[in-house]
């Protein structure tokens, strides 16, 4: 049996970062789901992604949401696209920047990639207003 390893500064500034950008509730779920198989898998992508280029100082935090929601729409990549729209709450990127995004998207990865993305960003607008409005009641 292996002892956990002791947890590094790059994963501690990962972790805080992927907090913020997605939110405890979001992040305490795929905490709870982590298992022995995706483990490592999760400990690269909170100290790569969110360690090492989400936690850079260089942009804001709504310049990399605007980034990601491009570069994952022009790759086809639905459930991410639609994790990082939800993000923007806490980004501060904004309706109008995912438009311009997306504009990009259209021009440098071709129209019907960024027609599929629309779609999505759209429904999941959607249900970002329909957990807002349920929440008020």
């Amino acid at each position: 049996m292996s002892e956990a390893k002791p947890e590094s500064e790059r994963h501690a500034q990962g972790m805080q970062t992927r907090r913020s950008v997605l939110g405890d509730a979001y992040v305490n779920g795929a905490e709870a789901q982590k298992t022995a198989f995706d483990g490592p898998f999760q400990e690269l992508i909170v100290e790569a992604a969110w360690g090492h280029v989400w936690s850079r100082p260089q942009w804001t935090p709504r310049m990399r949401s605007i980034v990601t929601i491009a570069l994952l729409a022009a790759l086809g990549h639905d459930d991410e696209v639609a994790m990082h729209v939800r993000a923007t709450a806490n980004t501060g990127a904004t309706r109008e920047d995912i438009t311009e995004a997306l504009l990009h998207v259209a021009i440098y990865a071709g129209v019907p990639a960024a027609n599929h993305a629309i779609k999505l960003v759209k429904r999941t607008f959607a249900e970002m207003e329909a957990g807002r409005e349920a929440g008020d009641a």
